[in-house]
């Protein structure tokens, strides 16, 4: 079988198995800040130009080392390094490490394995420009009573809240969120609600007990996690999975609002079709969360009404979901104006007016890619960063399977590429998360 013959049936069988997969689903920031609009509000903010941008990235098997790994790329435009990768430290071995997060105090950066369930922390302070690897958690399971597949970490005072996907004893979906120290010492596990554990609450009939991200409001005392799938599912192949109607099942259906200092479920939301990141507005009146659902390609809206409820409205439709296009990742920008959203499928970003929450518009629409998943912003909206995996087993074959990092510019009208990096040219992986660095922070 000829390259090209098998390009056509990969881009056929990928095609198939996107509309597969949602038929079983059934379903106010001011001044010159440059920091990725998606990170917590506790963390330290980087003020001016970044001047790194830190790449989590899935080894290959035969390429390069063949290791996940933390790869740095120079971001200051006046550098001789402009746009090149700089530093690389591999982690050892390939443990689905893509995604992770900076603690509050941003001196350190964690990577969590998806498929190992190790967590891999950084010292990105004393020398911004090299990251360190400077500790291993390796008893993630064991500390946190059977949680497998950490995904986020996001920064709370003092802490670091790991998201899990999935749990020892099934590998499904069913989950919780795990507390940790800055140096990496556990404190806590809240399992995710389910139908029976979340008895009494409003909504508690969608309690599915799935997990995915969680971010929070803290004037509102508010954290709103949102659910995926467990490992029995991540791990396996794209195109087997769709096929599987038991295994398509097993997405999360739901979102939970909840008291953050009590760290206990308040409400449970209907969200069909497994709703993925995350992203609060940021101006002080603004009470309003999106995500964007994989599977049924819709931007959802969970809000404050004027009665002081919280609920979870349909808002959007990203492309055309019969062609699904399968967002996976947005991006708000800090004068909560503008919603980034990115399609795996298409490799396709489109731009939303969201200055109504309740009505987004689609303004603006580019390919970056084959295939596109993450998306960073800077905080002064003048600049835009694409990484493109989405997960070892579900990134795209052959001539359809681009690996990147690509900078553009933003002017409110358009994208215009600044560099981009060629990851499977350089020997490197498959690049997911971003996270901005910068040598101010540390100064004095």
């Amino acid at each position: 079988m000829t390259d090209r013959t098998t390009a056509t049936r990969d881009r056929f069988r990928y095609g198939a198995a996107a509309v597969a997969l949602v038929a079983a689903a059934g379903v106010g920031a001011a001044g010159a800040r440059a920091d990725e609009t998606c990170q917590s509000p506790y963390m330290a903010k980087i003020t001016g130009q970044e001047e790194y941008v830190y790449v989590l990235t899935l080894g290959v098997e035969g390429l390069g080392d063949g290791s996940d790994k933390l790869v740095t790329v120079d971001a200051r435009p006046d550098s001789k390094t402009y746009g090149q990768v700089i530093d690389v430290d591999s982690v050892g071995g390939r443990h689905e490490t893509h995604h992770g997060g900076l603690t509050d105090d941003r001196r350190h950066l964690w990577m969590a394995g998806l498929d190992t369930s190790r967590i891999f922390i950084f010292d990105i302070a004393t020398d911004p420009a090299n990251p360190r690897m400077v500790k291993t958690i390796d008893d993630f399971v064991e500390k946190s009573g059977g949680v497998v597949g950490p995904h986020g970490a996001y920064a709370l005072p003092g802490r670091m809240l790991v998201s899990g996907l999935s749990n020892a004893e099934d590998k499904t979906g069913r989950t919780a969120l795990v507390e940790y120290t800055n140096d990496g010492e556990y404190i806590a596990t809240h399992w995710m609600p389910t139908a029976e554990t979340a008895k009494g609450i409003p909504g508690a009939e969608f309690a599915d007990g799935y997990g995915y991200d969680a971010r929070v409001l803290p004037r509102k005392n508010v954290m709103l996690s949102s659910s995926f799938t467990g490992w029995s599912n991540y791990m396996r192949a794209f195109g087997d999975l769709a096929q599987d109607g038991e295994a398509m099942k097993r997405f999360g259906q739901s979102m939970v609002l909840w008291d953050l200092h009590a760290r206990q479920p308040k409400k449970v939301f209907h969200v069909p079709g497994a709703p993925l990141e995350v992203r609060w507005a940021w101006g002080e009146d603004n009470d309003y969360a999106f995500t964007a659902a994989a599977l049924t390609s819709k931007i959802w809206l969970v809000h404050e009404d004027e009665a002081g409820e919280w609920q979870a409205t349909e808002v959007g439709t990203v492309g055309d979901p019969a062609n699904p296009p399968i967002p996976v990742d947005i991006s708000i920008s800090a004068d909560d104006k503008t919603l980034f959203v990115d399609s795996f499928m298409d490799g396709t970003v489109r731009v939303f007016d969201v200055s109504d929450p309740k009505a987004p518009q689609q303004i603006y629409e580019k390919r970056i890619g084959k295939q596109v998943n993450m998306v960073s912003q800077s905080w002064d909206g003048q600049r835009v960063y694409f990484t493109s995996s989405l997960l070892a087993n579900w990134d795209k074959k052959g001539e359809d399977e681009d690996q990147f990092l690509k900078a553009y510019d933003w002017d409110g009208k358009e994208l215009k590429e600044r560099f981009a990096i060629d990851f499977k040219a350089e020997g490197l992986g498959r690049p997911h998360l971003m996270r901005f660095g910068a040598r101010s922070l540390y100064a004095g």
